[in-house]
């Protein structure tokens, strides 16, 4: 069992979480009930002030769980649900890839486990470019399992990893649809062959 806290913003969240925790555990200890001591506690970052101040989370959490709906929604300020605007929310625009990956590579940097939750992990599309920006865990719902797993023994490390440079160095969403495009096309042509 992990303890998963969402919507964190700031630093005095994550504290305020952490001694609500440690007050538990203590309640526990008086009552002589069993649990584990070392529960992990992670962060999820799905607002951009969290995947911007994760210098500062990674020092307090033991991993990391994006959550791609919600950084989508809030680093764009589109709600997906109001159809007057849910056609702007794009999951491969550059800001929000440049917050996945950032967050990506300050987990490994500070050798947390990231994983990635919401629509984005389960879709095949994006599997190889995840894996190219350092992805190792996706959260995604049973029913897709299946297609990414197959996507992800289809992809080579390298071809991921130029992928995902390609992508973060392009300015525009078409330009990212583009080289995913290609990506897979090339990747099914392999398969084919």
């Amino acid at each position: 069992v992990r303890i998963l806290v969402p919507m964190l913003a700031h630093v005095h969240e994550i504290d305020s979480a952490l001694s609500f925790v440690a007050r538990a555990k203590e309640q526990l200890k008086e009552r002589k009930l069993k649990f584990d001591a070392r529960v992990p506690v992670g962060g999820m970052i799905e607002v951009p002030a969290a995947a911007l101040s994760l210098p500062a989370f990674v020092k307090r959490l033991k991993f990391l769980s994006i959550g791609t709906n919600d950084l989508i929604q809030y680093t764009l300020a589109i709600d997906r649900a109001d159809s007057s605007v849910s056609h702007l929310y794009d999951h491969l625009h550059p800001a929000v890839l440049q917050l996945i990956s950032r967050t990506i590579k300050t987990g490994e940097k500070s050798r947390l486990p990231v994983s990635v939750c919401g629509e984005m992990a389960g879709e095949t599309e994006v599997t190889e470019l995840l894996l190219g920006l350092g992805l190792k865990q996706f959260s995604m719902h049973p029913s897709q399992i299946l297609a990414v797993k197959q996507r992800v023994l289809a992809t080579s490390r390298r071809s991921a990893i130029q992928l995902a440079s390609r992508v973060m160095r392009a300015a525009d969403p078409m330009e990212i649809r583009k080289a995913l495009e290609r990506s897979a096309a090339r990747a099914d042509a392999q398969r084919a062959s």
